[in-house]
């Protein structure tokens, strides 16, 4: 698990912290419909993930998304998984507010299961917008 862990990176970093007592994190791995059940009983999620949108490395963005569209079209393993456990909440008629924290990484190129420096650089603001999600 290379720069596309950086989000399992960021919520460990998080997970150091004083973390609400309300407050759940999960790893969701490739993403799966074994999320469904703990993201239905949520009122709240908020997803952290790498994704492969063309920005710069590095680049932090808060999506609000509403529908599967509105993810980024090419989050990394994740990219049929997440957009189909949305799909689902719209399906069951039972959708929590959700926030999507996308960390833009390079293109995959050679395998590696450590984090380049771009992505340890952006880890302590990544934890710090979980941290102002929460208090929204």
């Amino acid at each position: 698990m290379g720069d596309e862990g950086v989000g399992v990176y960021a919520v460990k970093q998080f997970m150091e912290g004083n973390v609400p007592e309300n407050v759940t994190c999960l790893d969701g791995g490739t993403g799966s419909f074994t999320l469904l059940g703990p993201m239905q009983e949520a009122a709240r999620v908020i997803i952290v993930d790498a994704a492969l949108s063309g920005n710069p490395p590095g680049t932090i963005e808060v999506i609000y998304p509403k529908y599967s569209s509105d993810y980024p079209t090419t989050l990394t393993a994740h990219d049929i998984g997440l957009k189909d456990l949305l799909d689902a909440f719209y399906l069951l008629g039972d959708q929590p507010d959700i926030t999507l924290i996308a960390i833009s990484i390079p293109a995959l190129g050679q395998l590696s299961t450590r984090l380049s420096g771009e992505m340890k650089a952006v880890i302590p603001e990544v934890s710090a917008i979980i941290n102002q999600e929460l208090n929204n």
